[in-house]
């Protein structure tokens, strides 16, 4: 099956996809080694170096795995940027019923595993969020972007403090759909504002290593922009 790049897509990108849709099409099964280097080049037509270039991109997607003197295994038959993909075309409420699921676990970790630099990121990025804001707590037109920004190193900080890798990393994918969906709110004079205390009270639960009441303030604080938008699909 030999390959040819087309347009402006190199020939890596090329034998990227193909091996791609291998694994996804179940080619390869989680936990088997595929084809040596040579045996794909040989198959695909192409040089070793370009197969080598191919799965070192599969390696950092998340699909496959290089064990030193044993081989290249498949991690993973889903592509991770498919998935990242249907997460950022999701709706808003989509995305807060995520961030409950992903953000009150993590602060129940949090509560359990932080240190007091992960402490001190939270107020940071609280304290910088509140001196954009206004007496009721709003930001003005002109600071949505940078106050969007200080309210996602909050809850990144927060994810942070759980020290669970696969957390922090699942996270750090979605946090760019978490931005997306929060400037559109700040935005939207029929979405709650944001309250300071709410966030204060995630943290103070958080330093004082009581788990239950981290959580249980994390979905308080998300709760209440998921209500808004369901009412107003409701009333659509």
């Amino acid at each position: 099956m030999a390959l040819r790049a087309a347009g402006r897509q190199s020939l890596v990108d090329t034998v990227v996809d193909a091996l791609r849709s291998q694994l996804t099409a179940g080619e390869w099964t989680v936990g088997t080694r595929i084809p040596t280097e040579h045996a794909l080049a040989e198959q695909l037509q192409v040089g070793r170096n370009t197969v080598r270039e191919a799965i070192r991109v599969l390696v950092h997607a998340g699909m496959l795995r290089s064990r030193q003197g044993e081989g290249t295994f498949v991690v993973s038959t889903a592509d991770p940027g498919d998935i990242m993909r249907g997460v950022q075309r999701a709706g808003i409420r989509d995305v807060l019923e995520l961030r409950i699921a992903l953000e009150a676990e993590a602060a129940r970790l949090a509560a359990l595993r932080h240190r007091p630099a992960d402490l001190a990121r939270m107020r940071a990025a609280l304290d910088a969020q509140a001196e954009l804001a206004d007496a009721e707590g709003a930001p003005d037109s002109g600071s949505l972007e940078l106050y969007a920004d200080h309210d996602i190193a909050f809850h990144k900080a927060v994810v942070e403090a759980a020290h669970n890798t696969a957390l922090t990393a699942t996270y750090g994918w979605f946090s760019s759909s978490v931005r997306e969906a929060l400037v559109s709110a700040l935005d939207d004079h029929a979405m709650p504002k944001i309250v300071h205390g709410d966030h204060r009270a995630v943290l103070d639960a958080i330093a004082a290593g009581d788990p239950e009441a981290a959580e249980r303030a994390t979905r308080e604080l998300l709760e209440k922009p998921k209500r808004a938008v369901e009412a107003l699909l409701a009333a659509r």
